[in-house]
């Protein structure tokens, strides 16, 4: 019997170490609910400090509103040229030929009024002898060229139809933040509209700091192809915050990053064209750029952001409200200047005699300047496909070739071109079509197609007059 029962006692105590362990190690965890109702899950990107309508989670926001406010009113674009088809050497070397009608290219378009203004960009129609825009309804018009800016890749074109239209209305591209939910809206290949989603990226982007041409551009990641250059990128709300323009991409093909056109700055480049009939361009009057190590120890900069001020230009605005070199140009209209692109941006955005509020650091003392911005003239431009540099010519200079109109080439740019001794000769004519300013020369060469060949009449020193063709 004892022997039973200290046999009973160890199988007992066994089965509580048997128990315990497998309680300890073996059995799984269990979750015990406290509440009925389901937790609530805190997204990653959730923002603690920021409760405005602005920060509602991704799966919160109705695309279908911006959408169906947009697609109506972005049309494709097809433009026609004519090309020429030599039949024998002859009219080869002269670029003659018969002439055929053909599709050069296509894209996007904004319809920014009801009565038939669309916003595109320039390189979508530059070339074009014929447009046709085609409405998301499938409805086609003939469409005519209002004006361009090819330095910002803008075209303003117009239809003309007794019906009212569907439009997007501008936005504040200023007001847009990086991370903002946008749509990007095209029409490529003729379909009808498509939207796709993504975010703002970065704002003030410039593709290629070193050419002349400050860019601003709105980066998104929302998938912009082929086709979709000139179409729209609107904010939640339906309102145009850019024109898209751009990708960058190994293959041809999108792979995350777009770039569009400031709205702010697609604006104003529409109103000049119907007001004035070409852009009005104002600058402040300075030479600089972005603060870098070399400019800090130059000009014994005390910050790391900002446009640092390299030259002041005599009769500008810059210099007349006081602006001096070295000085740190950190904020303007309040609006924050952290790079050169950000300065070129917003100044782009307005006119010559608009007076902008200018916060300067100078010696660690920081100052407001009211600057007057004067209008931009072009004075050189460079003819690249034909190797020379050209300039307005000096008062009284034609007269000595007896004529009223040409400009002058100032140099030559290729080592070919510099063994003719070009320097002080007038170029009279462009493609048939007389010159009188750089300017017009610039907008012949910006409105060719890049593989068209290029018609120069030269006077030389003797008053004589030859023509030249430059093959692309």
């Amino acid at each position: 019997m004892k022997r039973f029962l200290s046999l009973l006692a160890v199988a007992i105590l066994a089965g509580i170490f048997t128990l315990g362990a497998y309680k300890m190690f073996l059995e799984p965890d269990t979750i015990v609910n406290q509440s009925e109702t389901t937790p609530n899950l805190i997204p990653t990107n959730y923002n603690f400090t920021n409760t405005s309508a602005n920060t509602i989670a991704a799966s919160d926001i109705d695309f279908t509103v911006a959408a169906e406010k947009t697609v109506n009113a972005v049309v494709h674009v097809k433009q026609y040229g004519i090309s020429r088809t030599p039949r024998n050497l002859m009219e080869f070397f002269r670029n003659g030929g018969s002439q055929e009608r053909t599709i050069q290219g296509a894209g996007s378009g904004v319809i920014i009024t009801e009565d038939g203004y669309i916003v595109t960009n320039n390189h979508v129609i530059a070339g074009a002898s014929d447009l046709e825009v085609t409405l998301n309804n499938n409805k086609s018009y003939k469409a005519k060229v209002v004006g361009t800016s090819p330095q910002s890749d803008i075209a303003l074109i117009k239809i003309d139809t007794d019906n009212k239209l569907s439009y997007i209305p501008f936005g504040d591209s200023n007001s847009a933040k990086i991370g903002e939910w946008v749509l990007a809206v095209g029409n490529p290949f003729n379909l009808t509209s498509t939207v796709t989603a993504g975010i703002i990226s970065a704002k003030s982007r410039d593709l290629n700091e070193r050419d002349d041409n400050i860019q601003s551009f709105i980066q998104t990641d929302a998938a912009i192809n082929p086709g979709n250059s000139g179409g729209a990128l609107v904010n939640t709300k339906g309102e145009l915050i850019g024109i898209n323009t751009a990708i960058t991409s190994q293959t041809g093909s999108y792979v995350g990053y777009a770039f569009a056109v400031p709205s702010n700055n697609a604006r104003k480049i529409v109103e000049d064209i119907i007001e004035f009939g070409d852009v009005q361009r104002g600058i402040l009057g300075i030479t600089g750029g972005t603060i870098n190590p070399k400019a800090i120890e130059a000009y014994d900069i005390s910050t790391s952001q900002g446009v640092f001020v390299a030259s002041v230009a005599d009769d500008s605005g810059a210099k007349k409200a006081g602006l001096k070199v070295g000085d740190v140009i950190k904020e303007i209209d309040g609006l924050p200047i952290r790079k050169f692109a950000d300065l070129t941006g917003y100044v782009n955005s307005k006119r010559p005699k608009d007076i902008i509020s200018v916060k300067v650091l100078r010696k660690d003392k920081e100052l407001t300047l009211p600057v007057t911005l004067s209008k931009y003239v072009i004075q050189n431009y460079n003819i690249a496909d034909v190797g020379v540099e050209v300039t307005n010519p000096p008062k009284d200079y034609l007269k000595k070739f007896d004529l009223d109109h040409g400009v002058v080439i100032s140099k030559a740019l290729s080592a070919r071109m510099q063994r003719y001794n070009l320097e002080g000769l007038i170029i009279s004519e462009i493609d048939g079509k007389k010159v009188k300013t750089v300017l017009e020369v610039k907008e012949i060469i910006d409105s060719k197609y890049p593989d068209e060949d290029i018609t120069i009449s030269l006077v030389d020193r003797n008053g004589d007059k030859k023509e030249f063709v430059f093959q692309n």
